[in-house]
């Protein structure tokens, strides 16, 4: 396939051929890049990301107008029902980059380093880089503070671009006794540097997780990155759920953070609008799904 440039993101001409293989009909698919992420903060649009494991619900999802899919590691809570996202391996996270890169034309895909993946030294986290970029990440995500900062530093100056996961990182969920609200009191100034170590190494997005809604806001004013939050108030960049959450899959006690888009919708692929709206509404998440 061709490819071009056109208003701060990537495009790709798919041609259509008859029969008699003459050009039928082109199109332009705009595909979204980091710059189309950093257009978007700049200009006050909300970024709508969602996770999303395999061909399908990706498809349905870049269909419904989410910017960014993220193949998460908790495809190991959602997908293999484990009790923790630390057993998944980075050929599981390949295999599902691989799967929703299949069915994905627009939206940029943003996989999950796994747990001890990239932790060891910087040349670790490279190789495991590359196998997700090649098996269809456009970006990669990394847990950690100021002590990863190189790491992301090392990544996108040979040409990986990274989203820098700070607050609440699951992949530490033992060292810190529990899923857990992190930055509160004395621990915020500890929460921004994390934050502006990761932005001044070349983070193309930096990722806040269970974070005090004035502090995310801070974080978002402070880096010229794109901000995303999960339980990180309205003000951010953008917001990320996980799909199985926002589609109220799994019964029983919900995270604050997490609201049922399917509650009074016929489909998917509405709930799925629904939330892409909100996002860019700034209606989504409420003080309800905040932490102060």
């Amino acid at each position: 396939m061709p490819f071009g440039w056109q208003g701060g993101g990537h495009f790709t001409i798919i041609a259509r051929f008859n029969l008699k293989g003459r050009l039928k009909k082109a199109e332009y698919i705009l595909m979204i890049t980091v710059n189309t992420l950093q257009k978007m903060k700049a200009e006050g649009e909300k970024i709508a990301m969602l996770t999303a494991y395999e061909s399908s619900f990706a498809a349905l999802m870049d269909n419904a107008g989410i910017d960014v899919l993220l193949v998460g590691d908790s495809l190991g809570m959602t997908v293999q029902g484990r009790k923790s996202t630390l057993p998944v391996s980075l050929r599981d996270m390949c295999y599902h980059t691989e799967n929703v890169a299949r069915g994905t034309e627009n939206a940029m895909i943003v996989s999950d380093l796994p747990f001890g993946a990239y932790q060891q030294s910087k040349e670790q986290a490279f190789a495991a880089a590359a196998e997700l970029m090649a098996a269809g990440a456009h970006m990669v995500k990394l847990e950690g503070g100021v002590w990863m900062a190189e790491t992301t530093e090392f990544l996108q100056m040979r040409g990986i671009p990274v989203c820098a996961h700070i607050g609440l990182t699951p992949q530490s969920v033992f060292a810190f006794g529990g899923y857990k609200v992190q930055g509160r009191g004395d621990k915020a100034e500890a929460l921004l540097a994390d934050a502006k170590a990761h932005d001044q190494a070349g983070a193309a997005i930096v990722l806040m997780e269970c974070v005090p809604a004035e502090l995310a806001k801070k974080v978002t004013e402070t880096v010229s990155c794109p901000t995303i939050g999960i339980g990180a108030g309205v003000d951010c960049d953008g917001q990320v759920l996980v799909m199985h959450d926002m589609l109220g899959i799994f019964p029983g006690k919900t995270a604050k953070f997490v609201k049922n888009f399917m509650q009074g919708k016929d489909s998917i692929q509405a709930a799925v609008e629904a939330y892409v709206h909100e996002v860019k509404a700034k209606t989504f998440p409420a003080a309800e799904h905040s932490f102060a």
